[in-house]
């Protein structure tokens, strides 16, 4: 009878097994080839636009990519912008804390009264390591800080050493990997002016940019919401950077990925957020595994990476 038994556990774990197996390798056909085209958007819209992109060119073509994340971007999809608020800390020190919740999302919002406190923090080892954004604060004796622009990966390592486009930490450039290209500038002037759109790096000592990183797309420029459609780059977790009329700095971390606590936001998830705080300007930083907020050496927000605080380049730092 004990052999009968075991025998039966086994041909029953080796079909689960089997089962499981088939299931992980079906699952990307049925994603990418399968008739659900709701859930081929969003897949194609999360994953590209992630560390990954290769998963989506191994099973589609680079003009049926660029059809969909089209076809994304200029749908009429209309995001909810009832955002809940929570206020967690209202510091003497002139930095409002609050939790938010959305319709697929939790984050964390940080107001920061005084812009010129808000610095951009570089990684001491560029072109060999980036930093966590727990010792990018650190290094400049920060009390809070989120992750910032995004970084290229020439060496194929992955670990944040070289912050892409353009990079200026107290008025100076620091980083420069595209010449006298145009690319998006997220950057504050000498009067704590939030400063978004494309710049060449001769044009940042024209308009006093003190602190300057690069990255996108804008969500708010001058009032109008700039987004169409969901944005086009599906659902995950996000960080941005914002102001007010009266010169308030909004951070906003966004986590994602993770189905019994948050899913994540699409881009307009985040711009409703900013609109929901009355921002003037704002625009999206690099989001998914490097989204990150800190503040008095805590992480206050879920990390998606399971190995913890990824090594990025950049980070807005919020000076005592």
């Amino acid at each position: 009878m004990k052999t009968k038994r075991s025998k039966r556990f086994k041909v029953i774990m080796a079909f689960l097994g089997y089962n499981l197996i088939m299931v992980v390798i079906l699952a990307p056909f049925i994603v990418f080839w399968g008739p659900f085209q709701s859930l081929k958007v969003m897949a194609v819209g999360s994953v590209y636009t992630s560390r990954h992109p290769q998963v989506v060119k191994a099973f589609l073509s680079q003009a049926e990519i660029d059809r969909i994340m089209n076809l994304n971007n200029s749908q009429g999809i209309s995001s909810s912008n009832t955002i809940a608020r929570t206020k967690v800390t209202d510091a003497s020190s002139g930095i409002t804390i609050e939790d938010i919740q959305g319709p697929s999302f939790k984050g964390k919002v940080m107001l920061i009264k005084d812009p010129k406190r808000v610095k951009v923090a570089v990684t001491k080892q560029i072109g060999v390591t980036g930093e966590r954004v727990s010792d990018l604060v650190k290094d400049l004796g920060g009390i809070a800080g989120i992750n910032a622009g995004g970084f290229y990966d020439p060496n194929g390592k992955g670990n944040g050493a070289f912050p892409d486009g353009l990079t200026v930490h107290a008025g100076n450039l620091v980083h420069n990997n595209v010449q006298d290209q145009a690319v998006n500038i997220i950057g504050f002037d000498n009067q704590g002016k939030l400063i978004i759109g494309n710049m060449t790096a001769s044009q940042l000592q024209e308009k006093n940019i003190r602190e300057a990183v690069t990255f996108g797309p804008n969500l708010i420029v001058d009032g109008k919401s700039v987004i169409s459609g969901d944005g086009g780059w599906g659902i995950a977790p996000r960080t941005g950077i914002g102001q007010t009329a009266d010169g308030t700095v909004i951070f906003v971390v966004i986590d994602g990925r993770q189905p019994t606590w948050s899913i994540g936001a699409t881009l307009r998830d985040l711009m409703n957020v900013f609109n929901n705080y009355h921002a003037v300007n704002a625009v999206n930083l690099d989001g998914g595994s490097s989204s990150e907020f800190v503040y008095n050496g805590k992480i206050e927000n879920k990390l998606w990476d399971i190995f913890g605080e990824r090594y990025i380049p950049t980070a807005f730092v919020v000076a005592p």
